[in-house]
Order: C-alpha cells, then structure tokens, then sequence
C-alpha cells in the first residue's frame, strides 16, 4: 500500500495507513508502539479532521504520554484546537510531520477509526532550516557529542546548560574540548541533518552521533551490539562522509560495522522494504544518512556508534514497542558504557589537531 494518496488540497497530503499485516513488527507491537506516540487528544476524541504541520509550539495542548525519566528527546507533537478540528505540531522537518502523520492515520485505522481524515503540510525549506537558529553554542573545533543517553555518557558532576529545546555541557577528555549537546524535541531524519549542518555554521570540528539502529541482519540480538560505518543509502544514491572513527570502532569486540539506510518513517519498513534491503544494508535508522550528508557538505568528521536496539529480520522479545522495560534498560546501559569507552579510546589515539577543539 502507497502511503500517500493525492493532494486533498494545495500543499496538504493525505497520510494513507500503512497495512499491518505487512509490517517488519507483529501487530500487537506495532499497535503498542503506536499507542505511546500519539497524542492523547487524538485517542480520546473523535475529530472531523487532523493536520500534521511543522512548528515547535509548546504553548498548546502537550500529550500526557511524553516520555519521563529522561533528560533529552521527552517531547512530543503537541496539538492544538479549532473546535471539531485539530492541528498537530511537530518539529519543522519533512521526515518528522511525515512520520507522526502516518503514526496517526496508522493508528486509527488499526483501532477501527475513520483515517481519511489525517492530512499534513510538508514543511518548507526555510522553515526547517530557521527552526535551527536557537541552537546557539560557541564552539572552536570542538567535537560535539549529539544524541541519546548522554545523560551516562556525560560526566556525572557535570552542569547541564539549557537553552530553548535543548541543553549541553562542556567536559576535557583527554585533553581535547568535548561538548555534549541533547534535545528535548525530537530530531528525526532530516532535522538531524540541520543540527549538523548548524553545528558546523557555529565551529564544531567533529560531531559524534549516538542513538539507536535496527538491524538488517537476521539472527542480531538486539541490546547486546553497538553498530557503526561510514557510508548510508540516502533517498536512493549512497552517501559516504570523513569518519571520526575511522576504523577504530569497528576494531573493537562487540561493534558490528556495515551498509546504512536512511528510511523517513519505520511505518514504512514493512516486509517488502526490509527485502529490498536486507542483502546490502546491515542498519535502519532515520538521522545517519541526513548527518553523515551535512557532514560532508561542511567539510567536518562524523561519526555514529549506536545501540543495535531492534532486528526487523527476526523477532526478539525486545522491539521499539518495550524499551522501557528494566532487562532492557540494564542491557543498554552496559552498552552505553562501552560506547564512552570506544570514545575516549579514539580521542586518546587520535593526533590532538584533527580530533576536537584544542583552546
């Protein structure tokens, strides 16, 4: 099934649900996934129409299933009322207000709901790229750290600086500038690509990107690897960038290295994409391909060293639909200690002038 269906209107698309018999995920798990993403507006109330739009407005309704327990990417969509009809606001990113407008109209469908009215508004070019220009930092060749579970990663007695939507702090590590930057929001697909490219316009030297991969590779437990390369297929053309860890990750035990996809929506990922795929590309995520690209049009390093957090190929009792539980939690933040090490490890290896800030 197409996910899109023709233009209800000039500039609004309608978001068709994807089929969830055909997905990577069983449908209890797709449904729950689902279900910890959409707005509580949009599962208690019936609405004659739902536009997903680009904008960062937390002034409106915000969902009462925002993550808790986290310091970064605890936001989302927030909604906003207009009698019978609500707008939705993501974060300005193409990728973004596609994804939540297909979790949406994927959601009501699977729980027996009309889903024809779920439409949304590609955000322009100029409005992603301003939606950036809070991000404010002074920075002279530091390497940045971007992503998930910086709050182990980072130094324990550390301050966290905030700033609108986002916080860092500064640390030496060995004897190099690191600054360690998170998000409130969240910087789906190309909106990572603008964090990057912005980073790069305010002095970064390297940026470091660590989150979470799904697996390609049938038979990958997940929480048990990290994955890393150097190279990712970006809306069909291969992408390569200077890579911060050269071969370094890669060498360690427990790396796994390989091909990356960029795909803009895991509703997306059914099985038909996943053969398509699976022979050449080892990792999925949304954000690598756009930051690696940004990278190499700024003429800066980037690297990516993530958790293997889920395998579309076989299925495991851990997925993206119960990351929160504790056997999970504990498996990850073991690894998440193995990433900081591999960190400090290229840091300490590397010639001082081409990895980091040295003022």
């Amino acid at each position: 099934m197409t996910p899109l269906l023709a233009d209800p209107a000039p500039g609004l698309v309608h978001a068709a649900p994807i089929n969830p018999s055909g997905h990577t995920m069983s449908r209890e798990r797709l449904l729950r996934y689902l279900e910890i993403k959409v707005h509580h507006l949009i599962q208690d109330h019936s609405w004659d129409s739902i536009r997903v739009i680009g904008g960062y407005d937390r002034t409106t309704v915000v969902s009462r299933y925002e993550k808790s327990g986290k310091l970064f990417n605890i936001e989302r969509p927030t909604a906003e009322v207009h009698g019978r009809d609500l707008i939705v606001k993501a974060f300005p990113g193409a990728d973004y207000v596609q994804h939540y407008a297909l979790i949406i109209a994927s959601y009501l469908a699977m729980t027996g709901r009309p889903a024809d009215t779920v439409t949304y508004q590609p955000p322009g070019q100029e409005e992603c790229r301003t939606a950036l220009d809070a991000l404010d930092l002074e920075l002279d060749g530091d390497l940045v750290i971007v992503g998930w579970g910086l709050q182990y990663l980072a130094p324990e007695n550390g301050v966290w600086n905030r700033g609108p939507g986002y916080a860092w702090q500064r640390a030496e590590v060995a004897g190099l500038h690191v600054v360690y930057l998170g998000f409130l929001h969240s910087i789906w697909g190309d909106v990572a690509g603008r964090v990057v490219a912005r980073l790069a316009e305010l002095g970064a030297g390297d940026v470091v990107y660590v989150g979470k991969v799904g697996s390609l590779t049938p038979g990958i437990e997940p929480n048990t690897w990290l994955a890393t390369g150097n190279t990712s297929l970006v809306r069909g053309a291969l992408v390569s960038w200077d890579d911060f860890f050269g071969d370094f990750a890669a060498a360690q035990g427990g790396v796994q290295s390989g091909l990356h996809v960029s795909s803009p929506s895991i509703l997306l990922e059914n099985r038909n994409w996943l053969a398509q795929h699976t022979a050449s590309y080892a990792f999925v995520d949304p954000e690598i391909g756009p930051m690696g690209a940004a990278a190499r049009q700024a003429g800066i390093k980037f690297g990516y060293l993530h958790v293997i957090s889920n395998n579309l190929a076989t299925h495991y009792p851990a997925d993206l639909s119960n990351e929160r539980r504790s056997d999970v939690l504990h498996r990850r933040a073991v690894l998440v200690d193995r990433i900081r090490t591999i960190i400090t490890g290229r840091l300490t290896a590397g010639p001082a002038h081409t990895l980091g800030g040295t003022r």
